[in-house]
């Protein structure tokens, strides 16, 4: 019978009961049920939610001992009470990374277990950049998942579709006017196995965002994207408008943009949450020692915190009508963002892209009752790991396909045993756009920088675009200058780069890497 939710909570209670009772050795058949509630399954749901663009320092629990013994950097003064809640019950990664820092490249790597030459997400999609895209062939998370029987869903910024004039509302036009087009709408066969659909491609209005949804229609709203795309994923949740099938498993993914820029003003994030900032200075928000307070987007600051903040209460808006339906012990839920922000740290105007700590390392918190035992780990899980590990969680280890280039971290987590195999070091990616046509557009990208991140370690090399000549080392000691001032000489470290660049020949070599296949800085690499 169809429910509305009051009805639907009643139905849960007196299962919950009946449970209980049975227990005692009493046998009682519940006799409600209704659309909304899930029949047992083996697999697990999944819910994953991702912001954009936000670091691993701006969650508030790094504050408490319990959590701050784990680090060695002081984290952002933020608001996140849901965050900290949920950290408490879950496995919560210190050392996340984004491989390729950017929002196109990271996607593409999440959804495939590939790295980005693989994937084919290079760099950040729009219509000038046509090699960038998504492939349609390859193998997703959600593709895998459909055909074992889940229901797909994905709610929020979708970036991974090079834009093309096939708006539905307007036929041969591109879904908005500016050169180059960002934005993209995603048609049914190519959204890899996701069956609803609430989507866009990339659109930077917080206030006023639009959605295509699964039979393309578009809709324009006038409120804060978190929030509306909280109220979308709670009515799929609850099973409002028979979104899904109840007796099967569902994966929901929800992509929020925020705290991705802009913010600047009250027009782009709520005030509820930027009073909570805006009468701090800015060495009272800026606290990471590599700040330039003198750029003018260290003003930006609350207004960042603040959309961190805003994203933080919707998640909580999400966690408590995950218990409320009683859907919470049979869920996986992970909590991550694409790439981080530097917000002034190290003098630099880009956000990211960049292979310091404030760019690569990303929140990644992973909660599964009675499954994995709450604590904080260090492993170095990279945006390609994502997809396998998830993947073996939901017992799908044997239809992850060959072609992924991740690592399953999914028995090291339900066993809390450390494998012989597991990653010790990560590999920095960077592309930029290589040749253009008479047109315009890139027909090509440039493998500008390769690099490699272990614990203690960041060795980034850079190499000029015309010659392919070595042009700029980083090389930073992490451990004892967390906040990567100092710009170590590689030189005066042998034995260091030595091991650092062998550890990276076996990376490329591994991610079959266009500086492998050519044999890049082979003078300083052993390929």
């Amino acid at each position: 019978m169809n429910c509305n939710k009051e009805k639907y909570r009643i139905a849960m209670k007196i299962n919950k009961m009946v449970k209980q009772l049975s227990c005692l050795g009493i046998s009682i058949v519940p006799f409600i049920q209704c659309h909304g509630q899930n029949n047992p399954v083996s697999q697990p749901n999944i819910i994953y939610i991702f912001p954009d663009q936000m670091r691993n320092c701006a969650m508030e629990f790094w504050h408490n001992e319990h959590f701050s013994k784990f680090i060695n950097f002081t984290a952002d003064p933020v608001k996140t009470p849901n965050l900290n809640r949920f950290a408490e019950e879950s496995i919560v990664f210190t050392s996340a990374m984004s491989n390729c820092p950017l929002s196109t490249p990271h996607r593409g790597s999440l959804l495939t277990g590939m790295y980005p030459h693989k994937s084919g997400a290079m760099l950040n999609c729009n219509s000038d950049r046509p090699i960038s895209s998504l492939r349609d062939d390859v193998v997703s998370i959600s593709d895998v998942l459909r055909n074992n029987g889940y229901e797909c869903a994905y709610i929020g910024k979708y970036h991974l579709d090079f834009p093309t004039p096939n708006d539905p509302q307007n036929p041969g036009h591109y879904v908005e006017n500016r050169d180059p087009v960002w934005d993209a709408y995603t048609p049914p066969e190519k959204r890899h196995g996701f069956n609803f659909w609430y989507s866009y491609g990339t659109f930077d209005e917080h206030k006023h965002p639009h959605y295509w949804d699964t039979e393309g229609n578009r809709h324009d709203i006038n409120e804060y994207s978190p929030k509306h795309e909280a109220d979308v994923a709670i009515a799929y949740l609850e099973n409002k408008n028979n979104e899904r099938d109840a007796t099967k498993p569902f994966f929901l993914v929800i992509s929020m943009n925020p705290p991705h820029s802009p913010y600047h003003s009250l027009n782009d994030c709520r005030e509820e949450d930027y009073k909570l900032y805006k009468d701090k200075s800015l060495q009272e928000l800026l606290v990471r020692p590599n700040v330039d307070l003198t750029m003018e987007k260290a003003k930006c600051a609350p207004f960042y915190f603040a959309h961190v903040t805003g994203v933080d209460k919707e998640f909580g808006r999400i966690l408590e009508a995950v218990k409320e339906l009683d859907l919470d012990k049979n869920t996986i839920i992970v909590f991550s963002s694409d790439h981080g922000e530097t917000l002034c740290s190290h003098g630099t105007s880009d956000p990211k892209n960049l292979p310091y700590t404030e760019a690569m390392n990303v929140p990644f918190l992973i909660r599964y009752p009675g499954k994995l035992i709450p604590r904080t780990v260090n492993y170095l899980l990279s945006s390609p790991d994502i997809m396998p590990t998830l993947l073996g969680l939901s017992g799908f280890k044997k239809q992850i396909p060959q072609d992924v280039q991740g690592y399953d971290f999914s028995e090291t987590l339900l066993t809390n045993k450390v494998k012989n195999d597991i990653p010790n070091s990560v590999l920095y990616i960077k592309n930029i756009d290589g040749d253009k046509n008479e047109e315009g557009k890139v027909i090509s990208y440039f493998p500008v920088s390769r690099g490699i991140k272990t614990l203690k370690y960041t060795l980034v090399l850079t190499i000029n675009k015309k010659t392919k000549a070595l042009e700029e080392v980083l090389f930073f000691d992490d451990e004892k200058d967390p906040y990567q001032m100092n710009n170590l000489d590689w030189n005066d470290f042998p034995q260091e780069r030595k091991m650092l660049l062998s550890e990276l020949s076996g990376l490329l070599k591994k991610a079959d890497d266009p500086w492998f296949r050519e044999r890049i800085l082979n003078e300083f690499i052993s390929y």
